[in-house]
């Protein structure tokens, strides 16, 4: 068991109609003057940002918008965002959207208070020392970021995603409205169930393994958003299902699943190059990579894949051979992807054949030109990333 530090300050308010509370706690955080950051039309086609301004006015709020964040969030909208606030003198974000909304007004929380270039936060020139207080509404369970200390960005100039990790970012209030989901299409419900388990096992599968109680929360919500999953593809407006998703994304991503563990990120490591690269969806590029990651893992770590197999994914113990019981775990989980409209390999991914080139490309990238390794159960390199990546063609 590793000795931790576990820190989740932010107030969420959950529940039908909760949106209805957006301005009250504004205030109560201290914004006078708000940013409202979204994403593309459905904010305005579903009414809910309109709602959000109306909200806003009545409660005396002054406010700003800027929208068009795009999925993984780009640079050249924070520096827009950035821009705006300095001008408009803004002194609170809300963010109305998903995850890419929020890291976006994350980004742009940090550049406010910082008098260069906010890129040098990613590119490790400079650690943040100030941010603006930022609060969201969430429309898509996947992230995590609203509970997390994460923030994830794109540089347009050559394609770069990175993450940068700080408490100074993490949201003051979550308002979480598990019907602003009903109208989530199929695939983007199932890309966001998977970035939330992914979210989980890469704090769970770790060397450290005496850590029942975590443990037990982490087998709990994997099973639980892999059955609500299929729930909600079958009736999209299943409050019950949907709710227990939205929570389970935030527990997800909020380090409860990394108490006494220590997470490993290997796999959302090599496929942040794979949405940086294609512009492919962060959790079907998840379900891509992580079959063949765990394969590379299974040899040197098969008691935690047996343990995963049968608590996680309900498969009979072969006693007398634990790599075959772990080998059916993984299957297991593909066939989940299958079900649920993920795909299994880059090839499924991308609709084509990746070339040796391009996986040259994105290892060189992920090592930062083979100066830097990922993940924790296992320190991976550029060789190592190679690997892995032609295993999941």
């Amino acid at each position: 068991m590793k000795d931790f530090n576990y820190y989740s300050p932010t107030q969420v308010v959950f529940g039908r109609q909760s949106e209805e509370a957006v301005a009250d706690l504004v205030k109560k955080y201290g914004g006078t003057k708000v940013l409202v950051h979204y994403g593309g039309g459905s904010a305005k086609r579903s009414g809910l940002l309109d709602k959000m301004l109306r909200l806003l006015d009545e409660g005396g709020v002054q406010h700003v918008e800027l929208g068009g964040v795009v999925p993984n969030p780009l640079l050249s909208m924070v520096y827009k965002g950035i821009e705006l606030c300095r001008k408009e003198n803004v002194d609170f974000i809300l963010a109305v959207g998903g995850g890419s909304v929020i890291d976006s007004s994350k980004a742009i929380a940090y550049g406010v208070k910082y008098d260069g270039d906010v890129w040098d936060f990613w590119d490790g020139k400079a650690v943040p020392q100030a941010a603006l207080p930022i609060g969201t509404v969430l429309t898509i369970p996947a992230a995590g970021s609203e509970l997390s200390d994460s923030c994830v960005i794109t540089k347009d100039d050559g394609l770069l995603k990175r993450g940068v990790n700080s408490d100074l970012c993490r949201c003051r209030f979550a308002i979480m409205n598990p019907e602003r989901t009903f109208t989530l299409p199929p695939y983007q419900t199932a890309a966001g169930a998977t970035d939330i388990m992914m979210h989980t096992m890469e704090r769970y599968f770790c060397k450290y393994q005496d850590m029942t109680l975590t443990d037990s929360l982490a087998e709990a919500l994997l099973r639980t958003v892999k059955d609500c999953t299929i729930d909600v593809l079958r009736n999209p407006e299943d409050y019950r299902a949907r709710a227990q998703i939205m929570w389970a994304g935030s527990l997800s991503h909020n380090n409860l699943m990394e108490c006494g563990l220590e997470k490993d990120f290997a796999t959302h490591r090599l496929e942040h190059e794979l949405s940086a690269l294609f512009g492919v969806t962060h959790g079907a590029g998840l379900a891509a990579i992580w079959p063949s990651w765990a394969r590379y893992m299974l040899p040197r770590h098969t008691s935690r894949f047996v343990q995963f197999a049968v608590n996680v994914m309900g498969v009979e113990n072969d006693f007398t051979s634990p790599e075959q019981t772990a080998e059916k775990g993984i299957r297991a989980m593909e066939r989940f992807y299958k079900e649920i409209g993920m795909p299994t390999t880059i090839k499924e991914l991308l609709g084509r054949d990746i070339t040796d080139e391009e996986i040259e490309l994105m290892a060189d990238k992920c090592s930062r030109g083979n100066t830097i390794t990922v993940g924790t159960l296992e320190r991976l390199g550029r060789e190592e990333m190679v690997k892995i990546y032609k295993m999941a063609k």
